[in-house]
This record gives structure tokens, C-alpha cells and sequence, in this order.
């Protein structure tokens, strides 16, 4: 049986992705065995209606879906409710990464998220004289024995093939590593449905084909290209390559890719359904530490974009606005904040979620005001700014803050304390 791939020009790749991670995680940390306990990864300090981060293999089995809310966990005793330790979880990242680096260069290597790396073994099987299957074992293998986590493994003849390998081969094979050629791709998943099992493929794309009445990828590989490329635009081209099995992108196209758009975003779910003024007061510490952040990057921006959804997440409404200046200043962004907030908000609902954008950034040498501006005080605000990054770096996140952000209904304290939105795990070793 053909277990590797390795070709003459031809390229080999895996990803690798561990299984419900953030679950197994968890479960190492405890000394239990994670395909067979039953754990989510929760914070059960905020309502029933909190989203689960992830849920333990075992779970999955009974029917609790991921990303549930906590209220759709059965009552159960033996079920453990763990909550998010982000830290832990990057700590446990790293260590993986470091497997990967035992066998291979960081250039061959990309990290597709926390849990799931794409690899190049091109090279590295004729290095090892090894095949791609029993590379993919060994370093599962390892995996397990270092850190305790159960990984799957996807092998394909470019990435492509390599993710859908793993996300949807995988599943089907005893030993939870799947692989494809453009040939086997045809011949096995063609007619795989749902469609939106294939990367790339969303609900809003997968919507827009059934109206076209394509269903599979066959459908699609078969369908006139010419009325493809009228709807999908140059979209089109990826999803015919993808139809075929095809894959043109290497990792060195992905190493050397460099991002068009200059931006950052923030958004926070509140705890609860806000007041319109009390929302107004958590922007107020989410822009000011997005200042903060602009100036330890040192760019500057002029166009704010903010979203404010409402209670339910059922409605919501946006608005943006161009700066007269370009500039990192929280006194000189917060007023346009504060004038769309005051436009776009609709006060006969509670905010249950803010978000805003910091758009078209630059470097802090394009730094530019109006005529009108101080800039004795521009001068003065850049030194306090400095200031408190110094104490933050030294002291920590919460060494210094505004003294609005100790009231009851104010959230960047404990921000401060979360990665990405989640329990970092310091909280709970202090």
C-alpha cells in the first residue's frame, strides 16, 4: 500500500493538529487521559450562555458539540468544567513547536493557529530515509509522550490536499492520519458533501454554488469557467484549483507573504447587557489602550471604524470616521470615538459587544496635525504615554491605570489579565 508520496519534484506536506486542544490540555495538566475524559474548557464565572472553548473528545462522543454554550452541557457530575488558562495553552504550543524543530528548520514549518502546524517534509524523508506516514506517527507519537496531547495528521501533495487530509480523511482512519493525491482526491471526495467540509468553502460561498446548483466539487471542476469567474470574480480561480485537487502556493510563498492591509481591531463581549453609558465608559479603556498599543508600535493612524452589536447579537450598527490628523494620541482619537459612538448607538437597546478598527496605520514618522494644535501638549502626552509603557513593562499591565477603570462596571483590570479574550491562568496563580 502506497503510504508516502515522495516523488521526484514532488513536494510532501502534513499538518498536524491536536486533538481538542485547549480539552487536552486541560487533561495533561490533571494526569488524565483525554480521549477518554469528560471535560470543557469554560469560564463558569460568567452566565450559562458562555461559549465553551472546547470539549474533550469523550464529550464530543455524547453529542455536545464545540463551541456550545455552557447551558447545553448536560448536568453531570462526572463532567469537569475547566476554566481558560490562555498562558497554559501557549506554554504547551511552544513545547510542540520545539518537537517540530528537533526534526526540521523554522523555515519549513508555518503555524497555521495555537493547535495546528502545516510542514514541508520534502526534503527531510529522503534525510531520514522514512516514509511520510510513519514520519506523521513518529512525530504524533512524541508529541503524546512530551506533552500528553492525542495530535491527527493530514499528508498531501501540496496544502491543500495536506488540510483536507486532516479535516476530513483523517476523521475516517483508525489511525487518525489521512492523505491525498490530486488522483485519490478525485476519486474519494469528489462528491463528499457538505460542501463547506472543504477549506475554503463558507456557508456564504457554499450558498452562492447551490443557487448555481452545484452541490460537490465535481459540480464545481465541471461547471463553465467563464460563469464561474462572473460570480466568484478572480475567487473563482481558487475554487477550480481546489475542485482539481490543485495547490500552487509552497511554504515559500507563504514565508515571504507580506500583508497589504495596516490595521488593528479590538473587540470585547461584555459580561452582561450594558447601559449605553456604561458602554460608552468600557470604549473609552479599550481606545485608550489601543493608543497604547500604537505608540509601542510606533505607528500612527486616520480612519476609525466602530461596531456596536446588542443585546440577543441579534442587531447592530457601525460607523466610521477620518481623522483630521494622523496621530496616536488618545486626546486627539477619542473625541472622533466619542462623536461616533454618540451617532451610531441606539439607546433603546443594552450593548452586549464593541468592537473598532484603527485603520490605514503608518509609521510615527507621518505623524501630522492641524494647524490649530498645541503642541506643547502633543509634546507633553508623548512623554506621560512613554512613561506608562515603562511602568506597564516593568510592573505589569495593571500597575497603572485610570482610576475610572477600578469602578465596578469597568472591564480593562481584568482584560489586562486575559489573552485573546480568555483566562490567561494568572489569575489563579497569584
Amino acid at each position: 500500500m502506497l503510504y508516502y508520496l515522495y516523488m521526484e519534484k514532488q513536494r510532501v506536506y502534513m499538518v498536524i493538529d491536536m486533538k481538542s486542544f485547549f480539552a487536552s490540555v486541560e487533561c495533561a495538566e490533571r494526569g488524565l487521559d483525554a480521549m477518554t475524559t469528560k471535560l470543557v474548557v469554560a469560564d463558569d464565572t460568567r452566565t450559562e450562555k458562555t461559549i465553551c472553548l472546547a470539549v474533550s473528545p469523550a464529550l464530543k462522543a455524547m453529542g455536545v458539540k464545540n463551541r456550545c454554550r455552557l447551558y447545553e452541557v448536560p448536568k453531570d457530575k462526572d463532567i469537569i468544567i475547566a476554566r481558560p488558562r490562555m498562558r497554559k495553552y501557549i506554554e504547551y504550543a511552544a513545547n510542540i513547536y520545539a518537537i517540530y524543530l528537533k526534526y526540521m528548520d523554522k523555515s519549513d514549518i508555518h503555524v497555521y493557529s495555537i493547535d495546528e502546524c502545516i510542514l514541508d517534509v520534502t526534503d527531510y524523508l529522503k534525510m531520514y530515509k522514512i516514509k511520510a506516514k510513519p514520519f506523521a506517527q513518529k512525530l504524533i507519537k512524541e508529541i503524546h509522550e512530551t506533552v500528553g496531547i492525542p495530535a491527527t495528521a493530514g499528508i498531501g501533495s501540496n496544502m491543500y490536499l495536506a488540510k483536507i487530509a486532516l479535516d476530513i480523511t483523517a476523521k475516517h482512519a483508525k489511525d487518525r492520519i489521512g492523505w491525498l493525491t490530486e488522483e485519490k482526491f478525485i476519486k474519494e471526495l469528489w462528491n463528499h458533501k457538505p460542501i463547506t467540509d472543504f477549506w475554503g468553502i463558507s456557508k456564504g460561498i457554499s450558498t452562492h454554488l447551490a443557487k448555481l446548483g452545484i452541490t460537490d466539487m465535481e459540480s464545481i471542476a465541471k461547471y463553465d469557467e467563464d460563469l464561474l469567474y462572473d460570480h466568484f470574480g478572480v475567487n473563482a480561480e481558487l475554487l477550480i484549483d481546489h475542485a482539481w485537487g490543485k495547490e500552487p502556493c509552497l511554504m515559500s510563498d507563504i514565508k515571504n507573504y507580506k500583508s497589504k492591509s495596516h490595521s488593528f481591531s479590538n473587540s470585547q463581549i461584555l459580561p452582561r447587557d450594558y447601559l449605553v453609558s456604561e458602554a460608552k465608559e468600557v470604549l473609552k479603556e479599550m481606545i485608550q489602550e489601543g493608543c497604547f498599543r500604537l505608540a509601542r508600535e510606533h505607528v500612527v493612524t486616520q480612519l476609525v471604524h466602530l461596531y456596536i452589536t446588542y443585546e440577543g447579537y441579534q442587531y447592530g450598527t457601525k460607523g466610521t470616521k477620518r481623522l483630521s490628523v494622523t496621530t496616536n494620541l488618545y486626546s486627539q482619537i477619542w473625541p472622533y470615538f466619542d462623536t461616533l459612538f454618540d451617532e451610531i448607538v441606539d439607546s433603546r437597546f443594552r450593548v452586549r459587544r464593541i468592537a473598532y478598527d484603527l485603520d490605514c496605520l503608518v509609521d510615527d514618522d507621518n505623524e501630522l496635525y492641524d494647524m490649530f494644535t498645541d503642541f506643547s501638549k502633543v509634546e507633553k502626552e508623548k512623554r506621560l504615554t512613554n512613561s506608562i509603557l515603562q511602568i506597564k513593562d516593568k510592573f505589569g499591565k495593571n500597575s497603572i491605570m485610570k482610576g475610572t477603570s477600578y469602578q465596578p462596571d469597568a472591564m480593562q483590570k481584568e482584560r489586562n489579565m486575559q489573552i485573546g479574550g480568555h483566562r490567561s491562568g494568572e489569575e489563579e496563580d497569584e
